[in-house]
């Protein structure tokens, strides 16, 4: 009998975990974290701002390695956009939900503008000019969060991970998550079998709905929500443990902000990509009334089983489950075309082949809605690549004192 030798990985250099080192941050990067350099190697360091000078205690990496990770124990000289955090937790550094408790939240905001810039420089090509805005329905950043996943412990204890760990930090509060989350017990109660709580603060119904996990039948059951455009309100049913926007002001924010760049007319057939149960599509389709035509594509079943009774009025809306680029591929070898295409994919992005399909369908506008900004950076320098211009970027701090950022581009032909 034959079997696959474990691939040997490289003995590298002496270990450098808990060594400090006095070190100056220039720069904020991707991911929460800053630069800095030790001679000659670069250190990504959590809880440092740009400007300041730290003792930095080594969390990971050895001599040698391309880079190491460090966290800031010690501050030297403070930046003035320092703060202190407004969480224990967080100010102890055991949990790793926040990045950015210590900068004011002005200052989280020039630093997600700053990361956004610097990845469509590196990654695009492009030097964009972007201002990242508050979303509506926050407390100075805090008590936002209303879906909250809760890691459970070995005595049924629920509580947050630490940092790039499988450590679980019992909490008794979670200052992003909303008071109805933390009011609903999960933090008091013993979870016996369980190895996380989903809780979720959803419009109905008005209590939050706790899903233990892996036991929950068929996924925790649906809740309601809803979102707004202008004077238009629309009710959604969604998967309790389905995509919904976390930040209580975001899908209307973002949902008022694609229905403006987009400019749907009557009669414009539009293909809404990775459309989850519908937060786009509904209101698409009433937009382009009468005559006009919405697709909606998504790989979750039960999203899209969803979507179809959040659209069952809409006879001009249809869904496919599928993945996007299958279906996309599909389209194309049809001959289908579309007057405008609405994206909002996961974290990794679409794709160079979803892209190129996406271009084949010759729309005139496309509106890409992003939670990371390097794989939106990769896309639209496919896209650039495909005949399109990037006509307009913005930036929402859709995840207050995380390092996410939500932004929203709109790409046009470029003939």
């Amino acid at each position: 009998m034959s079997g696959r030798r474990p691939r040997e990985r490289p003995a590298g250099g002496e270990d450098l975990t808990g060594v400090e080192w006095t070190v100056d941050v220039v720069a904020v990067a991707h991911g929460g974290h800053c630069i800095a350099r030790h001679e000659g190697q670069v250190v990504f360091v959590r809880h440092a701002l740009p400007g300041e000078r730290v003792v930095a205690r080594v969390t990971e990496g050895r001599v040698g390695d391309r880079f190491v990770r460090a966290d800031a124990v010690e501050v030297v000289e403070a930046s003035t956009h320092r703060v202190e955090p407004p969480c224990r937790y967080a100010a102890e550094r055991v949990c790793g939900g926040c990045d950015f408790q210590h900068a004011s939240l002005p200052h989280q905001r020039e630093l997600k503008g700053a990361v956004v810039r610097e990845q469509f420089s590196r990654l695009a090509g492009l030097e964009v000019d972007v201002e990242v805005r508050a979303v509506p329905g926050d407390v100075d950043g805090l008590r936002w969060r209303t879906r909250v996943e809760f890691a459970v412990d070995r005595s049924g204890r629920a509580g947050l991970r630490g940092h790039r760990s499988r450590r679980i930090v019992p909490v008794d509060d979670c200052l992003i998550a909303t008071e109805a989350v933390v009011a609903s017990g999960v933090l008091d109660t013993t979870w016996q079998d369980c190895t996380a709580v989903d809780v979720i603060d959803a419009a109905h119904p008005d209590e939050p709905v706790l899903v233990p996990l892996p036991h929950a039948a068929e996924g925790g059951g649906v809740v309601g929500e809803r979102a707004s455009d202008g004077s238009w309100v629309g009710e959604y049913v969604v998967a309790a443990r389905g995509f919904w926007q976390v930040h209580p002001g975001a899908a209307s924010t973002f949902l008022s902000r694609v229905v403006a760049l987009l400019e749907p007319t009557a009669g414009d057939r539009v293909i809404d990509l990775y459309a989850g149960a519908g937060l786009f599509t509904m209101r698409l389709g009433e937009l382009v009334l009468p005559g006009g035509f919405v697709l909606g594509v998504e790989g979750d079943t039960r999203a899209v089983s969803n979507g179809r009774l959040n659209t069952e009025d809409l006879d001009d809306v249809e869904w496919r489950a599928n993945r996007v680029d299958r279906e996309l591929a599909s389209l194309v070898a049809q001959g289908v075309t579309a007057d405008l295409v609405v994206l909002d994919p996961p974290r990794t992005g679409a794709g160079r082949d979803v892209i190129g399909h996406l271009a084949d369908l010759g729309p005139r506008r496309v509106v890409y809605v992003a939670c990371d900004p390097a794989a939106l950076a990769r896309d639209v320098r496919s896209a650039l690549d495909c005949g399109f211009r990037l006509a307009h970027l913005e930036a929402w701090d859709a995840f207050p004192m995380t390092h996410h950022v939500e932004c929203i581009a709109v790409l046009e032909q470029s003939g």
